[in-house]
């Protein structure tokens, strides 16, 4: 016997089953949804500026930094391009550039919103109704008169003015606002530093990347009259078969690492002209060739003096806290009365010839007496982002102070091993020139040469790192100090 359901049982089976149909769309809903892993970046890393390893991530991780607009059509011809001209061009089509100008004009516009609760509001409206009313349907009942009243018509035309006199949440509001349009101002001017931080490092890699080419180029001519006089000596039976097969080696070796420099060496070309928002498929060629420059009378002191006074995102930090203050003082005002006006003035009638002017004046003061705990709630919620900015604040300070001594560490450990490099150079060059001879003698076999080749190959290496290195140190404390734009070319010079 199939037993009777009650009413009440019938709803709570009728909602137990919209709760699992909604319960297993949001699943499927869910399950097709892309991984918020995917996002790309929203931020350029503070540390270190080399593409290199950026380069080796997905394009979906890239920082914006790296990216740009394109602008323009490409030439046949190759554009010659100074570290000066690749600046300058970063500066009109990085990605990270525009996009934090756009942040900029939406905190302005944030801050006009702010603004629009303090200034006047003043709109204008005409009406033009014909109605006809029921008065049975409203309970009016009254003897001998009609039931239904109409048609009539009623025109009205009227002005609306309102204008907050007293709000001291809305006051703190628009002054928080205020100081954001200052922070992504900042913020602006800080993603210039970045991105001259960028294109320089970008210009400097493929620069050491040609110049590895040309080392390794003179090392293969090198390895070719080698392998030539190891053939020539073994056919006059001057020398062992193993001195040519070992010479074929040395010159192979030399041929692969060729092809991986010619390889990386276009690969940082293409990310330069990402960074720069070069024409695609332009080819260019760099017309600058960074040399060593010592720096001298750098003093801790002074520099970080300087980076504190000239550092945008420091600057952008203390306008971030500065806004947190007014926005905690505009949740404590939810507590305080507000006062406002609103008046209106228009002509109402019949008709328009027909119609008379009327007015309305009204003061309206509000006291809050009981709001459920919302102002504790978001007093609690100002103080926390106030607290937070001011931590990040104190967190940045060290971080300035820890980038400005690492760029100086690097600076002198660079210059020093420069020295050295150049000094390895020659002395790496005469080993193989004295190599050569004693091999071309009959003296020993061409181990020698190899080896000598082999430090003659580490010692070019080893320059171009340094110097390399060298000129980036540069360029990062020049960030460091906040001063990118006039440091590089202070610092590295160029046309």
């Amino acid at each position: 016997m199939v037993g009777t359901m009650y009413p009440d049982q019938q709803r709570i089976r009728g909602l137990l089953i919209l709760l699992t149909f909604i319960l297993w769309f949001a699943g499927a809903v869910a399950a097709q949804a892309p991984s918020g892993r995917s996002r790309p970046l929203q931020e350029a890393t503070r540390g270190s500026p080399a593409l290199s390893t950026a380069a080796a991530l997905p394009e979906q991780s890239q920082s914006p930094l790296q990216g740009s607009v394109p602008s323009g059509q490409a030439s046949p011809e190759v554009l010659p391009l100074s570290l000066n001209e690749a600046i300058e061009r970063g500066l009109k089509h990085n990605l990270g550039l525009l996009l934090s100008d756009q942040a900029s004009r939406a905190a302005r516009g944030q801050r006009w919103v702010a603004l629009s609760a303090l200034l006047p509001n003043l709109e204008a409206s005409a009406t033009e109704q014909v109605q006809q009313i029921s008065l049975a349907a409203s309970g009016i009942k009254i003897p001998n008169f009609p039931r239904i009243v109409g048609p009539f018509g009623i025109f009205d035309v009227r002005a609306f003015l309102s204008q907050r006199v007293l709000d001291w949440n809305a006051t703190e509001t628009a002054r928080a606002a205020a100081e954001n349009v200052g922070a992504a101002e900042y913020s602006y001017k800080d993603a210039r530093d970045l991105v001259v931080l960028v294109v320089s490092n970008a210009y400097l890699q493929t620069t050491a990347d040609a110049a590895r080419v040309g080392a390794v180029r003179t090392q293969v001519k090198t390895a070719e009259s080698l392998h030539d006089k190891a053939v020539d000596l073994h056919k006059a039976g001057l020398s062992a078969g193993i001195d040519e097969l070992r010479a074929k080696v040395e010159l192979q070796t030399r041929q692969q690492q060729l092809i991986a420099a010619e390889n990386d060496l276009a690969k940082h070309k293409l990310n330069l002209a990402r960074a720069i928002g070069l024409p695609i498929g332009q080819g260019f060629a760099l017309s600058e060739q960074v040399a060593f420059r010592p720096l001298e009378s750098v003093q801790l002191g002074e520099v970080l003096q300087r980076a504190y006074r000239s550092r945008s995102d420091y600057q952008s930090a203390l306008a971030q806290v500065r806004a947190a203050e007014f926005a905690r003082k505009a949740a404590v005002a939810e507590r305080l009365p507000t006062l406002a006006v609103s008046a209106d003035y228009g002509d109402i009638g019949p008709t328009p010839a027909n119609s008379r002017g009327t007015f309305t004046v009204a003061g309206v003061l509000r006291v809050p007496i009981f709001q459920g705990g919302r102002v504790r709630g978001d007093v609690l919620q100002a103080d926390a982002a106030l607290q937070q900015r001011k931590q990040e604040l104190e967190n940045l300070r060290a971080q300035i102070d820890y980038s400005v001594r690492t760029a100086l560490l690097d600076l002198k450990t660079a210059a020093d091993q420069v020295a050295v490099a150049q000094s390895s150079v020659e002395l790496a060059g005469q080993t193989l020139t004295q190599a050569q001879d004693r091999f071309g003698a009959g003296v020993t076999d061409n181990i020698e040469v190899v080896q000598a080749q082999e430090s003659v190959a580490s010692a070019n290496d080893a320059y171009i790192a340094s110097l390399y290195a060298h000129n980036l140190a540069k360029v990062s404390l020049a960030r460091a100090m906040g001063i990118a734009e006039q440091g590089v070319k202070e610092y590295l010079g160029g046309k």
